[in-house]
């Protein structure tokens, strides 16, 4: 490959390559994978101007996905869960304007911060904090607001915050994705993919992949899911009870169908909409494209192609397949 290196400030041959670079975040030691190139002549190297990667965000990235920090997109979608714009949100956390734009666009939140946008997550914390500062938010914005709030209130005793709580672990890691199980999220993301109807062992690894894909390419799961070996391939842990939950609440229709002789099978229909919003824009991406990706997948194929994941091989029967693997997806 030729190239212009700065150092000998001509054009040379050089070549592409990875090492292992650390960085400190916070006193602790954040190792990234760079990518760099190498002047064969003088042996200097020098970082591709044209590379989108920035190691200081991934060791940022690692760095919360360890201590179950919220992602920048994971901030963002919370403002606009609220319907917030920046500063109407910087204005009722009392943190300075540029505070929270910064912490949206990558930079790393301190630990204070991080608290507070834990805690508003609840809809009745968030709720409260805009009864005691009724004036951060415009008076023709704040009625309609509280309305919404007290809706997500009542929406967060639902069936699936119930189940969440069952079915949590202490804490997020890598089993999860390093995500707490958010089966709103699970349930819509069962409706989009059952919107035309979608065989139960497809639907399972529909799930697999999109959560796994998610967590390859963002560090963080999607649903906080965990998956299982099962014979057919990865599933969701506790799926046949979310899957019946949704039948139950007719958001899911379930019809047998035959294959063939005495075989039968399930297929899922969408009775509702998903409701899209619930998803940061690269959750929206991971889950359109593993859609596209698996269209032409019958259960059979799909199947042998999960039991070629790594993740499926080096696991048994009834253990947890470790996002670790998520590296090693084929997709």
């Amino acid at each position: 490959m030729r190239g212009i290196c700065p150092n000998c400030e001509k054009e040379t041959d050089i070549k592409l390559i990875s090492k292992i670079e650390e960085i400190k975040v916070r006193g602790e030691t954040i190792t990234v994978e760079v990518e760099c190139y190498q002047c064969l002549e003088c042996g200097e190297e020098f970082d591709d101007p044209r590379s989108t990667r920035d190691p200081l965000d991934e060791a940022y990235r690692e760095y919360r996905r360890r201590r179950g920090m919220l992602q920048p997109e994971e901030i963002r979608q919370l403002r606009k869960q609220y319907g917030l714009t920046q500063s109407e949100m910087s204005n009722l956390l009392g943190w300075g304007g540029a505070t929270l734009s910064r912490y949206e666009n990558g930079a790393l939140q301190d630990e204070a911060h991080e608290k507070i946008l834990h805690l508003i997550k609840e809809p009745r914390v968030f709720l409260n904090l805009i009864e005691q500062n009724p004036d951060a938010i415009p008076k023709y914005r704040r009625g309609s607001l509280i309305g919404e709030l007290k809706m997500f209130e009542k929406e967060s005793n639902s069936i699936e915050k119930i189940l969440e709580e069952r079915f949590e672990t202490d804490k997020p890691d890598e089993t999860s994705g390093y995500m707490k199980l958010n089966l709103a999220k699970f349930f819509n993301a069962v409706l989009f993919f059952c919107e035309v109807g979608t065989l139960k062992t497809v639907l399972n690894k529909l799930l697999f992949y999109a959560d796994f894909k998610h967590f390859k390419e963002n560090t963080v799961s999607i649903t906080g899911s965990i998956y299982i070996h099962h014979y057919h391939g990865p599933v969701p842990d506790h799926y046949e009870h979310y899957f019946a939950t949704l039948r139950d609440y007719e958001a899911l229709r379930i019809e047998e169908i035959e294959y063939g002789g005495d075989i039968i099978g399930e297929k899922f229909i969408s009775e509702k909409k998903p409701d899209l919003s619930l998803f940061s824009e690269t959750e929206l991406k991971t889950i359109a494209e593993v859609k596209i990706y698996f269209r032409n997948f019958n259960a059979t194929v799909i199947r042998n192609f999960s039991h070629n994941e790594n993740g499926y091989r080096k696991t048994l029967n009834g253990e947890i397949i470790s996002y670790k693997y998520a590296r090693d997806l084929q997709i």
